[in-house]
C-alpha cells in the first residue's frame, strides 16, 4: 500500500482532519505511525462504536501501531460506574473483548490502561506542564470531553484534572496521531496547542462523526462542545447495545426518530452514512413492487440524494438499517453468548439495558 492509499484509508469517513498535510508528511516519513484512541470504560459498547471499530481497522490496515487506551482513572474522576475502579476495569476488559469480536486483531492493536501511567512521577510532571501552559478558563471549556458542561466543573474539583491528563496521555504514550469522535476534538486541540507551546512533537488528529440518539432532539455542535444529541450508553433508550438481538435491533430502529427527507440529526440516516457504507459499502433496501421494488445504493451520495428527494420511505430504510446492524453485531452477540462472564454482568450492568 503506497502513501496515497494509506492516507486515503486513514482520512476516509472522517468529519475532521488536523491536518491533511501533516498526516501525509507523517505517513511519508514513517512506516509505523503510532496512533491512539482513548475510552472511559463505563459500560458496554453500542452500535455507535461500529464507527470507531471501522476506523481502528483502517488505521491498522494503513500500517499504524494502534493503542486502545482504557482510561480507568479518567472514568473514576468522571464518576462512571459509581467511581468503583474494580467495576471500571471489568468494563474495560469487556470493551476489549467486544472490539476483538468485531475484528480488531489483538496482534495489531495494543491495550493500555491509564493506571500504567499514573504510577509514574514523570506522568504527573507532564500533567502539571500541560496545566501550566493552559488557562483555567481553557480547561473549563474543555469539560465537554467528559460529557459535562463548563458549569458542572465547579461541582467537583477533580474534574479539572481530566483535560490536562488526557492531553498528557498523548505525549506520554507517545502518540503521532490521535483519533476520537468529534466530542474529543477539544482534548486533541488542547494537546496540539500545548505541543506548540513547549516545542513538543505536534500530534495529528482525526475525528469521526457522532451518531445521534435514536430519540432525536437536542443540539449537536462538537466544535462548541455541545453533544446533547449523541447516542450514549448512559441513556439506554437512546442506544442499541453491541450484542443486542435482531428483534431488539428491529424494535429500536423501528421506533427511532426518522423524519422523511431530513438528513442532519436523523439517527437512521446517520447509521447508513456512518456505519453501513463504511462497513458494507452498499445499502440494500427491500421494497414491494408497487413501491418501486428492491433498490441498492452503492455509495452515500446516491443514497442521500434519493432520501432528500423523498423517493425512499422511512420504514423501508429502517428495515434495511436494522438488517445491516444485525449482521454487523452478530460476531459480538455470538461472543458474549459464549462468554457471558465477560459481558455487562461482569461490571454490574443488566444486559437488558444495553
Amino acid at each position: 500500500m503506497d502513501v496515497d492509499e494509506r492516507v486515503r484509508r486513514v482520512v476516509r469517513h472522517t468529519a475532521e482532519v488536523l491536518t491533511a498535510d501533516e498526516i501525509r508528511t507523517l505517513f511519508a516519513r514513517s512506516e509505523r505511525p503510532r496512533a491512539y484512541i482513548g475510552f472511559e470504560p463505563s459500560g458496554g459498547l453500542t452500535v455507535a462504536h461500529l464507527i470507531t471499530a471501522r476506523k481502528i481497522l483502517d488505521l491498522t490496515e494503513a500500517g499504524c501501531d494502534v493503542t486502545i487506551f482504557l482510561a480507568d482513572w479518567h472514568a473514576w474522576i468522571n464518576d462512571k460506574l459509581g467511581g468503583d475502579l474494580d467495576r471500571i476495569r471489568a468494563a474495560g476488559r469487556s470493551m476489549s473483548a467486544a472490539f476483538g469480536a468485531l475484528g480488531l486483531d489483538p496482534s495489531r492493536v495494543r491495550y493500555r490502561w491509564a493506571s500504567e501511567l499514573t504510577g509514574r512521577s514523570d506522568y504527573w510532571a507532564r500533567v502539571v506542564r500541560v496545566a501550566k501552559a493552559t488557562s483555567l478558563a481553557r480547561i473549563k471549556r474543555a469539560m465537554s470531553i467528559l460529557g459535562r458542561s463548563e458549569e458542572e466543573s465547579n461541582l467537583d474539583s477533580s474534574k479539572l484534572f481530566y483535560p490536562p491528563m488526557q492531553a498528557a496521555d498523548i505525549f506520554e504514550l507517545p502518540v503521532d496521531l490521535a483519533y476520537g469522535g468529534l466530542d474529543q476534538r477539544r482534548a486533541h486541540v488542547l494537546a496540539r496547542e500545548v505541543a506548540h507551546h513547549y516545542d513538543w512533537p505536534v500530534p495529528c488528529a482525526i475525528h469521526t462523526p457522532l451518531l445521534s440518539s435514536l430519540k432525536g432532539g437536542g443540539r449537536m455542535d462538537p466544535v462548541e462542545g455541545v453533544t446533547e444529541r449523541k447516542m450514549s450508553k448512559s441513556e439506554p433508550s437512546s442506544a442499541i447495545g453491541i450484542s443486542a438481538s435482531g428483534t431488539d435491533i428491529a424494535d429500536r430502529i423501528g421506533g427511532a426518530f426518522c423524519p422523511a427527507k431530513e438528513v442532519e440529526g436523523n439517527p437512521v440516516v446517520e447509521a447508513v452514512r456512518f456505519i453501513v457504507f463504511p462497513w458494507e459499502g452498499r445499502l440494500e433496501v427491500e421494497r414491494a413492487a408497487k413501491h418501486g421494488g428492491p433498490v441498492t445504493y452503492e455509495n452515500e451520495g446516491s443514497f442521500t440524494a434519493a432520501w432528500r428527494e423523498g423517493s425512499l420511505h422511512p420504514q423501508d430504510v429502517k428495515r434495511a438499517v436494522a438488517a445491516a446492524l444485525d449482521r454487523l453485531v452478530a460476531p459480538a452477540r455470538r461472543y458474549f453468548a459464549d462468554h457471558p462472564e465477560e459481558g455487562p454482568a461482569s461490571f454490574g450492568v443488566a444486559s437488558a439495558s444495553l
